[in-house]
């Protein structure tokens, strides 16, 4: 069955109540009963709930085969506590485990082989990358991983079609109560948003931390009423890795020149003005984007109201010169943030319901003004891949990435026309990521092309006399610097299943040819 953007969707896919992608209101106004988590009052008074091991925790709460575990990626390429938690359950001889991530990566590796035994039978995840992705992309995974925005994370597991029999969170501080913070120790990454969903919702809640601190530990992102089990461990994460000294802002002069055309795109529409919302990305053009806009703002005598998403310091910079009332955050990428978010006043710390559930009723990103994304792929109907690479493996995620698009005024996505001899515009991506009705305008280093269903857009900036092209023309530019790439040939196997942030399915994955089945 096709869906709304064409793709084609196997019947075999579509079981229990699973629909095709139908547009990005299709579910507006849908009810739904939350569900809730199983609770057993546990803890007599002054009691402590610390555990004298891991594997005393899983024990106490009861995991056994065929359950559900969550992580969360707040540590990033520093993380130790998935590799921790899953080592002891291997070791415990349990099995058939499905993992319901906010993200996993190449911290995880060791994941990869406990997939190969049967110890990991189950994936739900937004990133997929390292050792994970390439045994996912292999077949080697007993069912079809599912891969969903950060939004759509988190509307899973509210409505109930993830249910997390047992979360494990890692904190940088935690009291004996379980009320853990994303700051106060030695593993410090400023916030712990995404798992607060898997705190509220998850049957038995394990807080693992490296620093104990005095109760109470306030305020708590993870507060104790939720937590039945705190296991103390030597380390948790590379703090080296967790947060960066900095995060890289562009010093290359077409990644530059691509910042500065997104913010004079962003100046010539009607939604720049005081008291606008704005999110970006985490690297190179997009990050570099907050540069020129501080001239332009100051110059214009307008102040931004409040920025979101991920944080990072050119963000916090603003903030802190007074050219941006309130910082919204998700997560934390460099230093400058963590520190940012435990003592500036106007910078908040907002769970992933709060910041992108596309089903309750109202989160942050539907009011947003501007957001600057990047794609590794856009084809010439604006749709996005950000989460298989040219070669068909799966090695990114879609994280915020479908959910700003849809709630931004104006989603504008930036990337060079090409990299190395692979073309960034194509006739048809690999998998689509981000539906092309969210993405109105892309700005690449050799043109920039607004969505023709945005009219409006295309007048505002040709009256700034902002050049603009078709994207044919960037695709013909593309294919003309590199050639047309050959198709990958895929076997029907479906091996990932990219959910819309509604829960319909937008596109899937197969194994690629080259990789033969088991």
């Amino acid at each position: 069955m096709k869906n709304a953007i064409g793709r084609e969707i196997p019947d075999s896919v579509l079981t229990g109540g699973r629909e095709v992608f139908k547009g990005g209101l299709s579910r507006d106004g849908m009810s739904y009963t939350k569900p809730g988590p199983r609770v057993r009052a546990a803890v007599r008074p002054r009691e402590s709930k610390v555990a004298a091991s891991l594997r005393e925790a899983i024990e106490k709460c009861g995991l056994r085969d065929g359950m559900t575990v969550s992580f969360h990626h707040h540590f990033r390429d520093g993380d130790y506590v998935v590799n921790m938690v899953m080592r002891e359950i291997e070791a415990l001889g349990i099995k058939d485990i499905t993992i319901a991530a906010s993200s996993v990566g190449s911290a995880n590796d060791a994941v990869a082989g406990m997939i190969e035994n049967g110890v990991v039978t189950g994936l739900q995840t937004s990133g997929i990358r390292g050792r994970i992705g390439e045994a996912v992309s292999r077949g080697k995974l007993k069912t079809p991983a599912v891969i969903r925005s950060h939004g759509g994370r988190v509307r899973a597991i509210e409505m109930g079609e993830v249910h997390i029999d047992v979360a494990f969170i890692g904190a940088p501080s935690s009291d004996e109560y379980g009320n853990a913070r994303g700051k106060g120790g030695k593993s410090d990454c400023g916030v712990l948003a995404y798992s607060v969903v898997d705190a509220r919702y998850a049957d038995k809640v394990v807080v693992i931390t490296d620093t104990l601190v005095p109760f109470p530990n306030f305020p708590p992102s993870i507060e104790g009423i939720d937590v039945d089990c705190v296991v103390v461990a030597d380390e948790i994460g590379d703090a080296n890795l967790i947060a960066s000294q900095a995060i890289r802002i562009s010093s290359d002069p077409r990644e530059l020149m691509m910042a500065e055309s997104c913010a004079k795109v962003m100046a010539a529409t009607p939604y720049f003005k005081d008291g606008y919302s704005f999110q970006t990305g985490a690297g190179g053009p997009s990050l570099a984007v907050n540069q020129f806009l501080e001239t332009i703002m100051v110059d214009r005598g307008i102040k931004m109201q409040w920025a979101l998403g991920g944080i990072s310091k050119p963000t916090v910079e603003l903030l802190n010169k007074g050219l941006i009332n309130y910082v919204v955050d998700t997560q934390d990428f460099d230093v400058d943030a963590i520190k940012s978010v435990g003592v500036h006043p106007r910078h908040f710390e907002i769970s992933t319901s709060q910041y992108a559930n596309p089903m309750n009723k109202g989160a942050f990103v539907n009011r947003l003004d501007f957001v600057i994304l990047a794609a590794l792929e856009i084809d010439v109907d604006f749709n996005v891949n950000v989460v298989t690479g040219s070669d068909g493996i799966l090695r990114g995620a879609p994280g915020g990435h479908p959910d700003a698009s849809a709630g931004a005024k104006c989603t504008i996505i930036v990337a060079p026309l090409v990299r190395g001899r692979i073309p960034t515009v194509c006739d048809r991506v690999v998998t689509v990521v981000t539906p092309g009705e969210s993405v109105d305008v892309l700005v690449t280093d050799y043109g920039i092309a607004v969505n023709p269903a945005r009219a409006d857009l295309t007048d505002a900036l040709r009256r700034a006399k902002i050049p603009l092209s078709s994207i044919e023309e960037l695709r013909d530019k593309a294919y003309s610097m590199v050639g047309v790439p050959d198709e990958l040939n895929f076997h029907d196997r479906v091996i990932a299943i990219v959910e819309a942030r509604d829960g319909t399915i937008l596109d899937v994955v197969r194994q690629i040819k080259q990789y033969e089945l088991d």
